[in-house]
């Protein structure tokens, strides 16, 4: 479980510097999809042959759901969003889905607790602020597309622990393999062509999404969700940020606004009080 956190934590933390890297020369759907379709093939064969069966019909049904919501519209997103902001601005905007999580569990399970209405509304007073006064203002396209992505993978994130879906890692390759399907539909009807010449740098970064990002964090946050509390699963959301600013500014030379920094330090106390009283 340790190893799992950490995945989740610091691997997802690293991605949205990865996608910044791979957008340089790399179209963004076209980008998403090729990781995710990529990554899901490969865990499927070896998992096939290791002896894993496949997923049955049923199966596959939940898993284009779930590659839908949190891969097509989360990630994908995000990935457009980022051809228009800074991974830092990105990873920040994305900080607040646990508060999404929490304010959707309310419909299908339990309104939140005081305390938990308490974090929603500093949490949600972030994101105000992120997109009034902070870097987001300028590019409002790009607040929407984050806006949609937080609450597709809180819908996701939802579903995925009551759909029928496989088990173990064949869960993540399978929902891998239908969002990365849906990408390349999405990719051919937004117009992207097929780059010419990549630079390596794109290409090492396309491969680090695959390998360590999709493969690994992905697989790692399936386990989470079907065997950890949500808050302990969504835990990431203290992190990720927190990563994609240090390595955003530290090798990017990425600038955040001030406004953004006091928006990310409203979010994250948002989300610690919603996930300290979901523990309890």
């Amino acid at each position: 479980m340790v190893l799992a956190l950490l995945a989740v934590w610091v691997v997802w933390g690293s991605t949205y510097l990865a996608i910044k890297i791979a957008l340089g020369s790399l179209p963004p759907f076209g980008m998403a999809a090729t990781r995710f379709f990529l990554a899901g093939s490969i865990l499927y064969v070896v998992l096939r042959l290791r002896g894993t069966p496949p997923p049955n019909p049923a199966q596959w049904r939940s898993a284009v759901v779930i590659g839908l919501l949190m891969l097509t519209l989360a990630n994908g997103g995000v990935v457009w969003a980022q051809g228009r902001i800074s991974s830092s601005v990105a990873a920040l905007g994305v900080a607040s889905t646990p508060l999404w999580v929490a304010l959707l569990a309310g419909f299908l399970e339990r309104w939140p607790r005081p305390i938990e209405w308490a974090g929603l509304t500093i949490g949600f007073l972030g994101v105000f602020l992120l997109n009034w006064d902070g870097d987001l203002r300028a590019t409002p396209a790009a607040a929407v597309a984050l806006l949609v992505s937080q609450i597709s993978w809180a819908v996701g994130a939802m579903l995925n622990r009551r759909l029928t879906l496989p088990e173990g890692a064949m869960a993540s390759a399978s929902q891998m393999i239908a969002g990365g399907a849906i990408l390349f539909l999405a990719s051919v009807l937004a117009g992207e062509g097929v780059p010419r010449a990549p630079s390596a740098e794109s290409l090492a970064a396309l491969a680090y999404l695959v390998a360590f990002g999709s493969i690994v964090a992905f697989s790692a946050f399936n386990f989470l969700i079907r065997n950890v509390s949500p808050s302990l699963a969504t835990s990431n959301a203290y992190v990720n940020p927190i990563v994609a600013v240090l390595l955003g500014v530290g090798l990017a030379g990425e600038q955040l606004r001030a406004a953004s920094l006091v928006a990310m330090a409203i979010i994250v106390t948002g989300v610690a009080l919603v996930l300290l009283a979901q523990d309890r």
